[in-house]
């Protein structure tokens, strides 16, 4: 059986459990008390270090504790290394996490492979170094300890979206009780990302704040087939394949609506001097 092993852990979260499943433990509650008027199909958290994003990932994962468990939790990663040109899964084993490991959803995997036509395939090695869906992990293992997963990595490409309906279809097939988790950070800004229209300063970072909102607008609209564009043309999105992924599978499973749970940003978070390099963080969860 293989087993996935942590890249990131003692470095963007604790890789000791004591420490990771306190600070599972505070970011979660940045959130209590919340509960959705509708059942939640799928959320849509940041993946950066805990100590800037964990917070607002926390809001989502909180509010799906509100609700009945998942049996499987389906992963939409950002791709933020080269040789991924599509959807690829991890379609077996399990991955490890500081507070044990998660079981993947073969059987859900293997029910993908079948849909005539579809674009995902199962290639364990994209995943390898990657850090988006790994954050995530020990939100999961804490909350939902007896659910499966299925992670899925989807780059940006024009039919992103066609990767949750697809997915979303063989859950059904299934009869699964499953909820899709999408990850992307939004507008990297500043000349560390070499992306600074209007400099640094004040200016900057409202600036940074609107170019957030333009594909937040989409997202709570649930326009999954613009998100990649979107992304593409204004650069407010490292993972818009996850995004568009993860409306179309909410949508799919009778989601008709977004919301914000939070939206923040680096420098918000912890700020070092004027506002110059920067990265949008934001909390979304579909119902």
């Amino acid at each position: 059986m293989s087993i996935r092993f942590p890249s990131v852990a003692g470095m963007f979260y604790p890789a000791r459990e004591k420490a990771c499943r306190q600070q599972v433990e505070e970011c979660l509650k940045s959130a209590e008390g919340f509960e959705a008027e509708h059942p939640i199909r799928g959320g849509l958290v940041p993946h950066a270090g805990w100590s800037y994003s964990g917070p607002t990932a926390g809001r989502v994962f909180s509010a799906l504790d509100t609700q009945h468990p998942p049996e499987t939790i389906v992963l939409f990663g950002a791709v933020h290394r080269w040789g991924v040109t599509g959807a690829s899964m991890y379609g077996s084993g399990e991955w490890r996490t500081p507070l044990g490991d998660l079981s993947v959803d073969q059987e859900l995997a293997q029910e993908i492979l079948r849909v005539k036509g579809g674009s995902i395939v199962d290639d364990p090695n994209a995943h390898r170094g990657e850090h988006s869906i790994e954050v995530q992990l020990p939100f999961i293992i804490h909350l939902f300890p007896r659910a499966r997963i299925l992670p899925i990595a989807v780059p940006p490409s024009p039919t992103a979206h066609e990767v949750g309906a697809q997915v979303a279809g063989a859950a059904r097939a299934l009869s699964r009780t499953t909820l899709a988790i999408g990850t992307s950070d939004l507008t990297h800004y500043g000349p560390r990302y070499g992306f600074a229209p209007v400099g640094t300063g004040v200016q900057a970072l409202e600036w940074m704040k609107e170019n957030d909102a333009r594909l937040l607008d989409l997202v709570v609209q649930m326009r999954a087939e613009d998100v990649v564009e979107e992304a593409q043309q204004h650069h407010n999105a490292c993972g818009a394949g996850a995004i568009a992924a993860s409306i179309a599978y909410a949508a799919e499973l009778g989601a008709t609506r977004g919301m914000v749970l939070h939206c923040t940003n680096s420098h918000e978070v912890m700020p070092m001097g004027p506002p110059t390099d920067m990265v949008g963080y934001a909390a979304v969860i579909f119902s």
